[in-house]
């Protein structure tokens, strides 16, 4: 019976089956949380991490059917098995990243097409996060706190979790499917009554949780009512190649902007879940309840900022969180940041996927990114620049930062969404790749207009530093 109406539902919405079912499980997560407020708030831990196990398997099997479904239950088993048999050691932690990361990239390998497919990688990239996060953090719990840094004494675990505990952590419904990243200490403070804005009572979370939702929703209605007109297909069109320069960069632009809401309606109204529950409680700023522990998207700075970092620092919060935490402050033995960063980047492209594209979209965030930031420093240090930055011209500026600024993000886009070598390679073509020389040149000139720009005591003070 259900088959037939999401049929119907997605032929009438224009969109995927498998996209409807992801939507609709992620909206499961309100009335999943309702329960759990209800019904299961005082319930002991077995009884609330039996909900979550079980509610998130159901989610599991609407979406992935079949033998999809045993992928996460093998990788959450073998990652307890390590940590009771492995314990707080080094090789519990390589043996857990190797196999983890090993599966999901096989994963990849076995079912990879040229179009974006929602199957059960998807979730299992979130999972694979969680499990290896969870290694680090049983690790950091045998150590002495001196040693630890504040972020590590927040998620370190001071005692093995049960086999139960972990399945609930796994399959929680607020982030099993599309994310956040949390801890299990989190999680273990949840099921304690412990993240609410009343000591062992139900948290006051409604209000902020349906904000979240409605904002969610908006998002995703602009998705559905605009994505029609910007599909990736057009890229690869004759037609598209046949349009005047300038509108091939506009379609990127706006396309650009357009396909990022398909992830922040997912996340923020994922987000609304994790707050509705407890989760989301995030301490006392100012006075005033903080709901964002969950929060994946800064959606005000993603609709303001001029700039590449801004929009990076404002998007996956918590996924970028994850792997500052656990890959590049862990590298520190490498003493060498840009090294670190680029490792760091190199892993997040592979943990997306096996495809070209996300590693030619990751190494060019990297170098849109080196070059702002010298752009930002040429500002700082010229008078000249930095008193036009502070004078009534700065809306006009402002505009153009935005044009090029969405120009730009939507371009790395290109290779991350349309991934295979001869896809991305054509669109680029048909650009003449702009992106690629425009920060090349800004890259070779910046040197020049420092020199030209900034006066000869900062010039030598900054060589300095």
């Amino acid at each position: 019976m259900a088959a037939p109406l999401l049929e119907q539902l997605s032929e009438s919405l224009g969109s995927p089956e498998p996209a409807i079912r992801l939507i609709l499980s992620i909206l499961i997560g309100y009335p999943f949380a309702v329960v759990y407020r209800w019904f299961l708030f005082y319930q002991t831990p077995t009884v609330i991490h039996l909900f979550h196990t079980f509610s998130g398997l159901a989610l599991a099997a609407f979406n992935f059917a079949g033998s999809q479904l045993y992928h996460s239950v093998v990788c959450v088993l073998i990652q307890f098995l390590m940590l009771r048999l492995m314990g707080r050691t080094v090789t519990a932690i390589l043996s857990s990243f190797t196999f983890q990361m090993l599966y999901l990239l096989a994963g990849y390998y076995y079912t990879a097409t040229e179009e974006y497919d929602i199957k059960w990688t998807m979730p299992h990239c979130v999972l694979t996060l969680k499990l290896i996060g969870l290694a680090f953090d049983y690790y950091d719990g045998g150590k002495e706190p001196s040693k630890l840094s504040a972020e590590q004494k927040a998620s370190a675990l001071r005692s093995v979790p049960s086999l139960l505990e972990v399945c609930g952590f796994s399959y929680f419904y607020g982030g099993f499917l599309v994310g956040p990243q949390f801890t299990l200490r989190s999680y273990q403070r949840l099921v304690a009554r412990e993240l609410t804005d009343c000591p062992g009572k139900v948290p006051n979370s409604v209000v902020p949780a349906m904000k979240r939702f409605a904002l969610g929703f908006l998002c995703l209605v602009i998705y559905a009512i605009f994505s029609p007109h910007y599909p990736d297909s057009y890229y690869l069109t004759d037609e598209y190649e046949a349009q005047p320069f300038w509108y091939r960069c506009v379609f990127i632009l706006l396309w650009g902007k357009i396909i990022l809401y398909k992830y922040v309606s997912c996340w923020v109204i994922a987000e609304g879940v994790c707050i509705l529950t407890g989760l989301g409680y995030n301490g006392v700023v100012d006075g005033k309840h903080q709901w964002d522990a969950c929060a994946n998207m800064k959606v005000w700075l993603f609709e303001t900022t001029p700039l590449f970092g801004g929009t990076i620092a404002s998007f996956n919060i918590n996924t970028n969180a994850w792997a500052a935490r656990h890959v590049f402050k862990r590298l520190k033995f490498l003493g060498n940041k840009t090294l670190s960063h680029v490792a760091t980047l190199f892993f997040l492209s592979i943990w997306h996927g096996l495809h070209s594209g996300y590693i030619l979209c990751f190494s060019m965030e990297f170098f849109i990114i080196t070059v702002e930031r010298q752009a930002q420093a040429l500002v700082k240090d010229s008078p000249v620049l930095t008193k036009l930055a502070n004078s009534p011209l700065y809306p006009l500026i402002y505009v153009v930062q935005q044009f090029i600024h969405w120009l730009f993000m939507g371009y790395p886009l290109v290779a991350f969404c349309i991934f295979s070598y001869d896809k991305w390679l054509k669109v680029y073509s048909s650009v003449y790749f702009c992106g690629h020389l425009f920060f090349l040149a800004a890259y070779l000139i910046m040197p020049y207009l420092r020199k030209a720009l900034v006066p000869k005591k900062e010039g030598r003070e900054k060589k300095q530093e």
